[in-house]
């Protein structure tokens, strides 16, 4: 099965022909690498301008920057066919979804002229640093700073878990640009640093339970001197740019879970009708098929429920707590999909040979990043 077998409200033809470009890549291009970037720990960098010939990264970007100037549902495409042939670009989601975000509504004309264009062709690869060791969710409480200095910044700090660490030529650096100021996240400031400053240090490329292939570094800054142009928007606005993008990142991490999650669900039932017990194919016993049913069903319900965000989200009407609410609810049933699919397997799903194994470790993260479920249950749950 593939996803063009799932009927859908969200998108137009010219989305769906976008689509067959999109698997073609992914089969030609990263199909046949994908285990030994797994085994490697990163995605070589030669193929980001592979993917932006095609028009794959950062599909929004306006024409006057290099971009196509397309709509979201572009990007969800790309997120939808990754996801469900086995998630190793999640570094072009979170260039694409997230970061190119920040530069095309808060970056200065010549921000947006340097470095757009070079984004959309994959000749820069990018990463936005929020989260810092002891920090997690609470980005208010960072203690990365960006002290001025004449016309520059000088930046000292470290941060962690950061996607596209060990590849990235520029980072979008989340600090506090005045540690005294209260409530303290008015002291928030977003400053780009390329990664050729004096004083920035990449750490480990860190050792994960899944998604071996992503780059997820340790980033370390001292007295990492960048132009105060170097500002993204306004000094002291970071938090409010951080809370205005985010019902993306989480609608992109939902389009995400489902996908994967009908992935997981297409493979066990294809696994189950092939593999036998007690002389008859797993699918036959009660059990495999009230299982599958149910988890059927609530695909069905999924898709319809992302579409509808989709549209919203189109339309510019996405709130913050319907993108916190999506992300809770497909990230969660993509965990109980990815579970029951794993038990359904029996032990043959505890190896890592099998996609089931390697889907449900890859997967665990996803309740995690954007913002943990828990933080989603009191976003939504401080709107009642």
């Amino acid at each position: 099965m593939s996803l063009d077998a799932i009927p859908r409200s969200a998108y137009n033809e010219d989305h769906e022909a976008f689509r067959q470009t999109v698997r073609r890549f992914l089969v030609d291009e990263i199909a046949p690498n994908a285990e030994k970037w797994g085994e490697a720990g990163i995605v070589p960098k030669e193929v980001w301008p592979k993917a932006g010939v095609l028009g794959l990264l950062c599909p929004t970007v306006p024409e006057a920057y290099g971009g196509l100037g397309l709509d979201f549902g572009y990007n969800a495409i790309v997120d939808e066919e990754s996801a469900y042939y086995g998630r190793v670009t999640t570094g072009f989601s979170l260039q694409s979804d997230i970061v190119v975000n920040y530069i095309i509504s808060y970056g200065s004309e010549e921000q947006k002229q340097k470095w757009l264009p070079r984004m959309v062709s994959g000749e820069v690869i990018t990463a936005i640093a929020m989260t810092e060791p002891g920090t997690g969710s609470d980005l208010q409480g960072m203690r990365t700073t960006a002290k001025k200095d004449g016309n520059h910044y000088v930046i000292n700090g470290s941060k962690t878990y950061i996607t596209n660490g060990q590849n990235a030529d520029l980072i979008l650096v989340c600090c506090k640009t005045d540690t005294d100021i209260q409530p303290a996240w008015k002291g928030v400031s977003i400053v780009l640093v390329e990664a050729d400053r004096e004083g920035f240090k990449r750490g480990r490329n860190l050792d994960k339970i899944g998604q071996d292939e992503a780059d997820t570094s340790e980033l370390f800054f001292e007295d990492v001197r960048v132009p105060i142009t170097n500002c993204l928007g306004e000094e002291g606005k970071g938090f409010i740019y951080l809370m205005s993008e985010l019902p993306q990142e989480r609608l992109s991490i939902a389009i995400s879970a489902q996908s994967s999650a009908q992935k997981a669900f297409d493979d066990t039932v294809e696994f189950t009708r092939e593999r036998k017990a007690f002389g008859k194919p797993i699918l036959d016993f009660q059990n495999t098929r009230f299982t599958l049913a149910d988890l059927k069903s609530k695909l069905q319900v999924g898709w319809a429920h992302l579409d509808w965000a989709l549209a919203r989200h189109l339309r510019k009407e996405l709130t913050p707590e319907e993108g916190a609410a999506a992300k809770l609810w497909h990230t969660e049933l993509q965990w109980e999909i990815m579970d029951k699919c794993l038990q359904l397997h029996g032990g043959a799903g505890y190896m890592n040979e099998y996609a089931i194994a390697r889907a449900w470790r890859g997967a665990r993260v996803m309740r995690i990043f954007g913002g943990t479920n828990e933080i989603m249950k009191e976003l939504i749950g401080r709107k009642l």
